[in-house]
């Protein structure tokens, strides 16, 4: 098992606990033990002193020594009423290494004796005090070696150590069970989403649905989720701008050549006898020419990018009129459909410095969009462009007295393909208007949209701060 992975580190990291725990349990254990070893020595040493304390004769010395035997000790002292009185005794093999006074032992003095003890292979010989039991006196004091109690705290924390390795053991086992049914299987479940997600990221089948018990990983997976399902749409929304691409490209090519001879008929229209034919000539050809130059640069830029701003200076007024005539003309091609007014509120002396062919598109992606908004109501309306100018912009605005944007359309305004305000619509028109102002170093936005109508405002600033162009919006 790999320490790289999630089950290998929580392996490692409940075997260091496991281990942990056994040190906290055996240590206090081993403790506990010495303590218990000792004070079973000072009971059964004051037992023994029974035997000469119930008589005043002495012990012969063979008794005596037996009952130190018995009792484990070399020495037995007993203070009572302030007399400190030798009760057994017998020949020490060594000098006293150490005295412990079992009645004031703090408990981590006692592990660091017993710790200190259990580690020395040497039998010393060491004197300990306690309290007698019964209250028969002020304290007893025995002498003793250590070879006898290092042999009792080595059997017994092996035996311990057993007991609580098996137990340790088995509650390793249990937890990284546990933590496999409960944690790794649901990680590693968001894990072969996300794989498979990875090789199929088109497909929406693919994204994961949340369904974790555990509160934190049902978070992550509706994250996850609400990720997938967005990058699917922008995919699926490239997808179709590069097939949109390539069908342009095609079209363009194809448009081009049409155009270019029904531009040299127009051309010809200019010497027609008929005045208004005359007239109408100009107008025509310009238009043709706006859509050749449009298809040939969608040509040249292959991905649809737009071109750098050819700045000029103009009359924004007589721009305008071109814009409100053609759709003018639009609009009373429809059989039935109730009158449109177009209102303009420009100066006639306003000039601006712009891209006269792409600011051309900006008005009649926006004022083409108010008018079928109008003509969708059937109902007569109203399409007003106001502009005008200060110190470090022109503005122009433009609003309708149609039904208003959906919220949908509202939401995504300027995305293709999202924004989208009317049936059949792609939602090109703003997306395209929008990036052609933003070349500009300009912005165009949504004053307001309610039941009474849309306005838009478009802010062009004097001094041209270009930007690049968005490469998935498509030329139109």
């Amino acid at each position: 098992m790999s320490l790289n992975t999630l089950s290998g580190r929580f392996a490692l990291l409940t075997g260091m606990f496991v281990l942990l725990a056994e040190l906290l349990i055996l240590l206090p254990s081993i403790a506990n033990y010495r303590l218990d070893f000792l004070e079973s020595l000072l009971e059964r040493a004051q037992i023994a002193s029974l035997a000469l304390l119930a008589t005043d004769e002495s012990l012969a010395s063979d008794l005596e020594s037996e009952l130190l035997e018995n009792a484990g000790v070399f020495n037995v002292v007993l203070r009572r009423n302030d007399v400190r009185q030798l009760v057994l005794s017998s020949p020490i093999p060594g000098p006293i290494s150490a005295t412990y006074d079992l009645r004031e032992q703090p408990f981590w003095t006692s592990i660091r004796d017993a710790m200190a003890q259990l580690l020395d292979p040497h039998n010393q010989v060491i004197r300990v005090i306690g309290a007698p039991v019964n209250q028969a006196g002020q304290l007893i004091e025995i002498t003793t070696d250590t070879r006898p109690l290092r042999t009792g705290m080595i059997d017994y924390g092996l035996r311990l150590l057993l007991i609580s390795a098996a137990f340790s053991v088995l509650t390793a086992i249990l937890l990284n069970v546990a933590a496999q049914r409960l944690l790794l299987v649901p990680i590693r479940r968001v894990i072969n989403h996300m794989t498979a997600y990875a090789g199929a990221p088109e497909d929406a089948r693919s994204i994961i649905t949340p369904n974790a018990r555990l509160a934190e990983l049902n978070e992550a997976e509706t994250a996850l989720a609400a990720m997938q399902r967005t990058v699917t749409t922008a995919l699926k929304q490239k997808d179709r701008l590069a097939q949109l691409g390539q069908a342009v490209a095609r079209i363009s090519h194809d448009l081009r050549n049409i155009l270019t001879t029904a531009q040299i008929f127009a051309d010809r229209l200019e010497t027609s006898a008929d005045p208004a034919v005359r007239r109408a000539a100009p107008k025509l050809v310009n238009s043709i020419s706006r859509a050749v130059n449009l298809c040939e640069t969608t040509l040249a830029f292959g991905k649809a990018e737009e071109p750098a701003p050819a700045l000029s200076r103009f009359n924004l007024s007589a721009l305008v009129t071109e814009v409100t005539e053609g759709e003018a003309m639009a609009a009373d091609r429809l059989d039935g459909a109730e009158p449109i007014e177009f209102l303009t509120d420009i100066p006639p002396s306003l000039m601006i410095r712009a891209d006269r062919d792409q600011l051309f598109r900006v008005l009649s992606n926006l004022v083409r969009n108010a008018r079928q908004a109008i003509e969708a109501t059937r109902q007569p309306g109203t399409i007003e462009i106001g502009a005008g100018e200060d110190e470090t912009e022109w503005w122009i605005r433009i609003g309708d007295t149609g039904p208003g944007l959906p919220k949908k359309a509202r939401d995504f305004l300027f995305q293709p393909f999202s924004g989208g305000s009317r049936k059949g619509g792609t939602g090109l028109g703003l997306a395209i208007a929008a990036d052609l102002v933003r070349n500009h170093g300009g912005r165009l936005e949504l004053l307001r949209s309610d039941e009474e109508g849309t306005q838009f405002i478009l802010h062009l600033p004097r001094e041209l701060a270009m930007v690049a162009p968005h490469p998935e919006t498509a030329a139109g």
